[in-house]
């Protein structure tokens, strides 16, 4: 029986004319561009509650390295800097570089972990990619993973009096929840909007999960889960995502209660924001020209990415300043995208953004966001490339945009064509 890549991969292209010389420019097929031979992303499980909720994050990594190193069938003694996006894990560069050996990568392997909050999975993607360009190394690889299972997001530290007393600043101390209200507040948005587009994340996610289209994506994770009353510990295998929840409809979403009624207009409830979550992405990267000597497959390309920052009180709004920001460093309009990746960590920022921008909403989040299936902070930013080229090669399309708001204030986004 043939695999869903393999099905995607047969079905005849007939791609739609190129409507700009800068659209052609970054689907031509250069020796230096910095492509993608391997991708894959692990399920996607409820925090404290899912099948990952007892996998660390070490051992996540771990995992999900042992599969990349397994699947893609690069030799790993060429794989020279290993990017971990990671947010939350206390000593987490001690935790990259152990998985990496532990995973079956030789001391020769470096790592690091980077971190710019939900946009940390795209920032590993551009490190390799740069060091790359750069001519630093020539193979490697960028993962996104958290374990929100395992550590809380805490919020803001106790910072200087000098940022408590500053007016930008300070606002760093407002918790997510808070600048989701602010959006809303500001720019008038209704309880009903968000509902709706929630709703519509579940219903399209629903509609992924049922046509098996999510089995293009997601490797198993063969972990360990503890039985909360007895204490057993079962081995399990974990293969898809547990979070998207069927027949969700905008009346249904309209009953729950607000989940931050302290601040108005008390639109967000734990049904129109993102979900917490554990998971990891990865993505091995290097130059056509490397690809090609080591008879490699291409399943896509990076073409580059920006951040953007802005007032960490709407910190929400990113997408809507970033992508414009990456695009007209490429000279794309919006209409010559056929996919976006958004974030959704609040249906606040999605409606403000996606309205902000003209989108087409059918090609943003094809196969659902965060809100229908979660956003473990370090990975999203690698998973939504995993998500966005398999379902370019699904609809036989070739552009995609991700893009995320990232915590105290920045957005981000990047531009990926799929080869496949």
């Amino acid at each position: 029986m043939s695999t869903p890549q393999q099905r995607l991969s047969s079905v005849a292209a007939h791609l739609s004319p190129v409507s700009s010389s800068a659209k052609q420019r970054i689907l031509a097929k250069n020796p230096d561009d910095v492509v993608i031979t391997y991708l894959a992303r692990t399920p996607l499980t409820k925090a404290r509650k899912g099948g990952l909720k007892d996998t660390t994050v070490d051992n996540l990594l771990i995992s999900l390295l042992t599969t990349v190193r397994e699947q893609s069938k690069i030799d790993p003694n060429l794989v020279e800097d290993i990017s971990v996006g990671n947010v939350l894990a206390p000593g987490s560069a001690y935790l990259a570089r152990s998985a990496v050996l532990a995973a079956g990568f030789p001391v020769t392997a470096a790592a690091s972990v980077c971190n710019r909050f939900c946009s940390s999975g795209l920032l590993a993607i551009q490190n390799i990619s740069n060091q790359i360009i750069a001519g630093s190394i020539d193979v490697g690889i960028a993962v996104g993973a958290e374990s929100m299972s395992s550590t809380a997001d805490g919020g803001a530290p106790e910072m200087a009096e000098r940022i408590g007393a500053h007016p930008i600043a300070s606002q760093n101390y407002q918790p997510m929840g808070q600048t989701s209200e602010n959006v809303a507040s500001q720019f008038n948005l209704t309880r009903e909007q968000l509902d709706k587009f929630a709703a519509g994340s579940f219903q399209k996610a629903e509609r992924a999960q049922k046509a098996g289209w999510f089995e293009d994506e997601i490797v198993p994770v063969k972990t360990q889960i503890k039985d909360p009353k007895t204490g057993e510990i079962k081995d399990i295998v974990v293969d898809q995502d547990d979070g998207i929840r069927y027949g969700t409809t905008a009346e249904s979403l309209g009953k729950i209660r607000a989940a931050f009624p302290q601040w108005t207009p008390s639109a967000t409830t734990g049904g129109n924001a993102s979900q917490i979550t554990d998971g990891a992405a990865a993505l091995v990267l290097m130059k056509r020209s490397k690809a090609q000597e080591l008879n490699q497959p291409i399943v896509g390309k990076f073409c580059g990415a920006t951040v953007a920052g802005l007032e960490p009180r709407i910190m929400g709004i990113g997408p809507s300043i970033a992508i414009p920001k990456i695009l007209g460093k490429f000279g794309l309009s919006i209409d010559e995208i056929d996919i976006f990746e958004i974030n959704e960590a609040f249906a606040s920022m999605g409606v403000y953004c996606v309205g902000k921008l003209g989108l087409d909403e059918a090609k943003v989040n094809p196969r659902g966001g965060a809100i229908a299936f979660g956003h473990p902070l370090g990975a999203t930013g690698a998973r939504q490339v995993v998500t966005a080229l398999a379902e370019l090669r699904r609809q036989n399309k070739r552009v995609a945009v991700t893009s995320m708001c990232v915590g105290t204030g920045m957005g981000m986004a990047g531009i990926f064509v799929s080869e496949h």
